[in-house]
């Protein structure tokens, strides 16, 4: 029993990190300006848009492509490495 607990403490942990790695990648990148986790501000929140796309990943590339177009998305001129890194952090959000 008491290895399960530490199993769950530890996975606790780690999904806490997750958490905090995704809202670091997205406020580097300037993404919290205008979106949140949990709520919509000016664009929605990282939580609708996992659900829009379900967890897909593959949908990343045509994310950054929009975004880096401005379609749909007020154009950033961030490398594609970051708006990449961003999208998926974003994605990942449950």
């Amino acid at each position: 029993m008491k290895k399960l607990l530490i199993a769950a403490a530890a996975a606790a942990g780690l999904a806490s990190g997750a958490v905090l790695a995704q809202a670091d990648v997205l406020k580097a990148q300037g993404c919290l300006g205008c979106h949140d986790m949990e709520k919509k501000k000016v664009g929605p929140s990282f939580k609708d848009v996992t659900a829009k796309y379900k967890g897909d990943k593959s949908k990343a590339g045509d994310i950054v492509s929009k975004m880096k177009d401005g379609k749909g998305h007020p154009k950033v001129s961030k490398s594609d490495s970051d708006l990449k890194a961003a999208v998926e952090a974003a994605l990942s959000v449950k």
